[in-house]
């Protein structure tokens, strides 16, 4: 049973990975999701984090920068919570503290 596990792990990355390749979120959409958005009409650090990572899946890192700047990040941040790697466990913490500067500079600076 041990064995087997590395091997749903790699099967539920690959069944992300095509997931977030084969999905396209609206560029611009209709109805924003975000509570923070609703409340205050600016961008929160996570807004247009979804739509980065799924540029990102197809290769469009121009666009995936646009949308958030930290999409290579989340995208990476993603894969280490599917993967479960111990190394990858320090990624989570960077990527919060990073997520945190990047939200107080994209509220302090537009």
């Amino acid at each position: 049973m041990a064995a087997r596990i590395p091997y749903l792990r790699l099967a539920a990355a690959v069944a992300t990975f095509a997931a977030l390749w084969c999905f396209t979120p609206a560029a611009d959409p209709s109805v924003r999701l975000c509570g923070f958005h609703w409340l205050t009409g600016r961008d929160c650090p996570l807004c247009g984090l979804t739509r980065g990572v799924f540029a990102l899946a197809k290769g469009h890192w121009s666009q995936a920068i646009h949308f958030n700047a930290l999409s290579p990040l989340g995208f990476t941040m993603l894969f280490a919570l599917v993967l479960d790697a111990p190394r990858l466990a320090r990624l989570w913490t960077f990527g919060i503290a990073a997520f945190a500067i990047y939200g107080i500079l994209r509220l302090s600076l537009l």
